[in-house]
């Protein structure tokens, strides 16, 4: 794993069906073959996560929302879980490693809980 700097991604053609699985992108966290960004990292430490809670969370996690590109490339959201705290990864491809692009604890009043946002109307 390694830091980078103003990250941006780049997706092979096989797209969200080929490589924004979550199968993948485990067994590319499991093999060390991941980026973290500087974004992601600054998050971590805000929130106070080491990177093995964040790596625990993603490897228990799956893939809740899929985000189309949006001049960065596609990326996806990972709810996971490191032992009972939530964390939400947002991962995405740059060329060819996995890259998490953010982190953090979803919570109110954002999030009711971690597989749910709560709509922007609520008040």
């Amino acid at each position: 794993m390694a830091l980078v700097r103003n990250v941006g991604l780049l997706f092979p053609d096989a797209g969200i069906s080929g490589f924004m699985k979550i199968e993948v992108i485990k067994s590319e966290v499991m093999a060390g073959e991941y980026l973290f960004s500087r974004h992601a990292d600054a998050e971590r430490v805000k929130d106070q996560l080491t990177f093995g809670q964040v790596k625990e969370a993603l490897l228990t996690g799956e893939i809740l929302e899929y985000y189309p590109d949006t001049g960065r490339g596609k990326s996806c959201l990972i709810p996971g879980f490191s032992s009972s705290i939530p964390i939400h990864i947002v991962c995405g491809w740059m060329k060819e490693k996995v890259v998490i692009i953010t982190v953090y604890n979803p919570r109110p009043p954002k999030f009711i809980d971690p597989w749910t946002r709560r709509s922007k109307d609520h008040d």
